[in-house]
């Protein structure tokens, strides 16, 4: 068999379809993991929330992948009575049943497993009537009544969902929109947290905690590799949208993989392909059940160029002999299901670039021109096309290519839609965008969901080592957003292609990323998801880390909100005086405040940022040769990755063992071998986008190594922090530690060394900067330098001090009782207990 698959990389898939502008909910760890990794939802915290007369919960579910049985909601009041939701799956049928938990079950609803899969989201709910001593549970709009169960009048309820005390057996199911209420409150819980453990209400108040969580919302964003197969002969692949089925294929060699289920077919034809597979380009023909393998144009006429491979029979067959006048590289192809009719557009050969439409003709296998009047299309390849039933249109989407056709003239690049009417073939040209970023090609086909946007993956096919990205555009007048992270593609040689596709049952697009060797004969073809609709960056950080609410805490937020009017309000009347002033004379001038004249250098404007740099301190940044910003091409596992060789490289590297014990433990050899090398692969081709530096691999270590031409504001504060005394360096230290604090995005103990042990350098160095410049009467560099200090300790009762006492020699003195109320808010929440001195104190305490 030439054609072998290799391991998943990535878990099984989550089908959901968000009610909301992105995805969003909570997937439970189930009975698949060990007891202490399975998820664990407290809905109040222990916070007491009493009910009266009605208790509601409800929620929208979704049986991921049915287990075998486990619990999935456990309600406890008061006098300890608990009644629990139980699921059970004997694979055809699920069973829920309500329980008293300990005494009987009260109500047992069943239905057929597929259902519950194919609505994705169900809704649910109990409703306890406390005053008819009733209760009602309702999944998918059949409900289920139980009476007489001597059910108090009020209720302060405990709520867990999934594991809780010894109830450790927990299905594999997820959960959004959560509401418990009753006829006077309501806490709504949306459920579209990233990451942490704390649970938001819909108005963004902390409630609940998570622990072992898995947020749906990161699907929307992440795109997750499913499956890569290897071929060392030419292969191809398609998509059938009616059985979830991939399809790989070379001349010898079948492999089906279901996307819903994960399974992997690998079937022997019976013969081997008549054609001579050079591109693997295909079209599928699902009412046949039949793949179409085709070659445009092949050098000795009268070889075969169309063959069929019946999916039943695994057996191939020739179906034409038909030869079109030049090879079309990377042609876009769309298809219309209803006519079944596939057409291919464009293309690259011979020097030449096509403009040319193609329709496949059945009756005759052969591939028909379609002859367009209306408006022109340049000859162009490496466009993305689509089909629209609603009007019967194709639409063609960008590319390159240029007015001439001819290669020798040189190429440019196309933003542009073009809508080809099959009523009648009328060409009409609907939008051009004008493009003031990297130059960028769609892969051939595009995903259309409705008449508002299509979506296509779009890349720098002229960087050998670069990324794919989802743009969505508007089909009315070309707006575009990029949406998810990337996918890492080698695009060295031409025959290297990818794909987008879309499930409507599972509700997720899938690309499909082919990579030819070195020889152009063996290639990998890879497969990744992402679940539907998917989302910008922007959602994913909606919610930053709270602390405990406390009553000490709600009074200084209000006290921070009365200063701040006081602030304003101060604000206005000073610049009316001063107007005033200045219609007066010279001599009332001088009653206006002025600045402190400060001693030595005030300059405290944010460093402009270098070309050829990576910043560490604040958010994570990297800056290319042309000084653009590259930061999204490294994933949070390739950030991971860099940020330990970097750790490790001034004790001369890091060895591949340690870097997959930290990232991929517990993993098999060959599964971390191969995740390690395309991650380190992958960062190499990202440093190479950098000058003067370079990730190396000696004597069985990697390292990153450096020259003067690359800049990192982490090395040049190292640098700095082994001189002694800093003295005029003081500035530059500003520049670098106020971007934030160090690694401040970057969340893994893994790095708390790294943190640790470059904080503890700098925070008595800080310490001396604040005092020297104290003592020159530069007091806004102070300032700065203190919340500097503040971000490696938020609590420092001495950068206080000397911030206070600089607001208020600058006149500054409500920004100076802002600074404190705010430092207290810290301080409680920190070591839950107030912060002792008052704000006179710390201005009247001696500090030199």
């Amino acid at each position: 068999m030439k054609l072998s698959s290799c391991h998943i990389i990535a878990t099984i898939s989550i089908f959901f379809l968000s009610s909301t502008l992105y995805g969003q909910g909570l997937e439970f760890k189930g009975n698949d993991y060990p007891i202490d990794e399975r998820t664990s939802y407290n809905v109040f915290n222990d916070t007491p929330i009493q009910f009266s007369d009605k208790f509601n919960i409800s929620f929208e579910m979704s049986l991921t992948r049915p287990s075998r049985l486990g619990y999935i909601v456990r309600i406890k009041n008061e006098n300890n009575k608990i009644y629990n939701l139980s699921y059970y799956n004997d694979g055809i049928f699920s069973v829920f049943k309500l329980n008293e938990e300990g005494k009987n079950s009260l109500i047992a609803a069943k239905f057929e497993t597929k259902d519950l899969v194919a609505s994705r989201w169900f809704q649910v709910s109990i409703k306890f009537d406390l005053q008819k001593d009733s209760l009602c549970l309702a999944i998918k709009q059949q409900k289920f009544f139980v009476h007489n169960l001597e059910l108090p009048s009020k209720w302060t309820p405990d709520i867990y969902f999934g594991k809780s005390d010894y109830m450790i057996d927990v299905p594999v199911f997820s959960i959004r929109q959560l509401i418990i209420s009753d006829d006077k409150q309501q806490y709504n819980f949306p459920l579209d947290e990233s990451e942490g453990e704390e649970v938001h209400s819909i108005e963004g108040k902390v409630f609940g905690q998570v622990s072992n969580p898995k947020w749906l919302i990161n699907e929307s964003y992440n795109w997750a590799q499913k499956y890569k197969f290897t071929s060392s002969s030419v292969a191809g692949y398609n998509f059938d949208d009616l059985t979830d089925n991939i399809y790989i294929f070379n001349k010898d060699t079948l492999i089906t993989y279901n996307l819903y289920s994960g399974d992997v077919i690998c079937n022997s034809l019976a013969n081997k392909c008549p054609i001579d597979i050079f591109l693997g380009t295909n079209f599928w023909n699902s009412g046949a059940n039949k793949l179409y393998v085709y070659e445009v144009h092949v050098d000795d006429a009268g070889k075969p160029t169309v063959a069929t491979l019946d999916l039943r029979a695994k057996e191939w067959t020739v179906v034409s002999n038909e030869n079109l006048p030049m090879q079309l590289h990377h042609h876009s192809v769309a298809y219309d299901r209803e006519n079944e009719r596939h057409f291919i557009f464009g293309g690259f050969g011979d020097i030449y670039y096509s403009k040319e439409l193609y329709v496949y003709n059945y009756n005759k296998n052969r591939l028909d021109s379609v002859v367009l009047k209306g408006d022109r299309i340049e000859p162009r390849y490496f466009s993305s096309m689509g089909y629209r039933k609603d009007d019967n249109s194709l639409y063609i989407y960008g590319g390159m290519g240029n007015e001439s056709g001819e290669q020798i003239v040189g190429r440019q690049y196309f933003y542009d839609l073009h809508k080809v009417d099959l009523n009648n073939n009328t060409v009409s040209k609907l939008w051009e965008i004008p493009w003031n970023r990297e130059n960028i090609v769609p892969v051939r086909e595009m995903v259309i969901q409705d008449d508002s946007y299509f979506y296509t993956l779009c890349y720098p096919e002229h960087c050998s080592n670069t990324y794919l990205k989802l743009y969505r555009f508007a089909f009315k007048d070309g707006a575009f957003q990029i949406l998810g992270d990337s996918i890492p593609i080698r695009s060295e040689k031409i025959k290297t292609k990818a794909n987008l596709y879309y499930s409507d049952k599972l509700n997720k697009l899938f690309a499909v990323v082919q990579e030819f060797d070195d020889d152009d004969i063996s290639s990998s073809v890879g497969v990744y998801s992402l679940a539907f609709p998917p989302i910008s960056h922007a959602p994913l950080s909606a919610y930053k880390p709270h602390s405990k609410n406390s009553e000490f805490t709600f009074q200084i937020l209000i006290a921070l909100l009365i200063l701040l009017v006081i602030v304003i309000i101060s604000a206005l009347i000073f610049f009316i005086r001063r107007r005033s002033h200045e219609k007066q004379g010279a001599n009332d001038k001088k009653t206006i405040i002025n600045p402190v004249n400060v001693k030595c250098s005030t300059s405290l404007e944010q460093n402009l940022v270098k070309a050829n740099s990576i910043y560490l301190f604040g958010e994570f940044m990297v800056r290319d040769r042309q000084n653009k910003d590259i930061t999204y091409m490294f994933s949070t596992k390739l950030k991971q990755v860099f940020l330990s060789i970097l750790q490790y490289s001034p004790k001369g590297g890091i060895s591949s063992q340690r870097l997959s014990e930290l990232f991929w433990p517990g993993k098999s050899e060959d599964k971390v071998k191969n995740s390690r090398g395309v991650a380190i692969n992958h960062v190499r081709g990202i440093l190479k986008e950098i000058d003067g530096i370079e990730l190396v691999y000696d004597k069985g270590l990697f390292r990153i190594e450096y020259t003067d031409e690359f800049y990192c504001d982490y090395l040049a504060c190292v640098k700095l922090l082994m001189i002694n005394n800093t003295g005029g360096n003081a500035t530059e230290l500003i520049g670098i530690v106020s971007r934030g604090k160090f690694l401040r995005s970057i969340d893994m103990p893994e790095f708390d060394s790294f943190k640790g042990n470059l904080e503890q350098k700098l925070e008595p160095v800080l310490l001396i900067e604040i005092e020297n410049c104290f003592k020159k009467e530069a007091y806004k560099i102070v300032v700065a330098l203190c919340k500097s200090l503040f971000h490696i300790d938020p609590i420092n009762d001495e950068a206080l001090c000397y911030t206070i006492q600089s607001l208020t020699k600058m006149n500054m003195v409500n920004e100076a009782k802002v600074q404190y109320l705010q430092f207290c808010v810290e301080y409680m929440n920190t070591i839950n207990r107030e912060y002792t001195y008052s704000f006179m104190d710390l201005q009247k305490r001696s500090i030199h």
